[in-house]
């Protein structure tokens, strides 16, 4: 019960936060409702941009899948990337600190696959750069 209300706590100051200006925000949550058989976590990609679930329907397709394992390798440098742009001055204005994503966790592929198709929506759609030398296609 703490932990919804923590959720429903932090889910509203984080819209009160992305309409005070355009921000990338990024949560990476346990999902505490999906708890398979094996009891594992289940982790939910929130992104709080309103274009982003549109372009995401219209370009993340199964014709375009790569391995879970792409993405992992590309998502770690993205975040790390995302992260210190968030701590760089001049910067901060777009840039907030990804939490949540770890090394050594297993995402599933569904998340890995979002996560970095929204660092290409904010590369190539909002033009923000976020690291050099990214994938060349996606």
């Amino acid at each position: 019960m703490k932990t919804k209300l923590f959720f429903y706590i932090l889910a509203l100051a984080a819209i009160m936060a992305a309409c005070s200006g355009p921000k990338g925000v990024v949560a990476i949550e346990p999902n505490d409702e999906a708890v398979t058989e094996e009891d594992s976590i289940k982790h939910e990609l929130i992104v709080l941009d309103p274009g982003f679930e549109s372009w995401y329907l219209l370009h993340g397709t199964p014709a375009k899948y790569r391995s879970q394992s792409y993405y992992e390798g590309w998502n770690h440098q993205y975040v790390s990337a995302w992260n210190y742009n968030a701590t760089t001055s001049g910067r901060r204005s777009f840039f907030q600190p990804i939490h949540g994503y770890q090394r050594g966790v297993d995402y599933g592929f569904e998340l890995n696959h979002k996560l970095f198709y929204y660092f290409q929506y904010v590369e190539r759609v909002l033009k923000i750069p976020i690291m050099e030398h990214g994938p060349a296609t996606f």
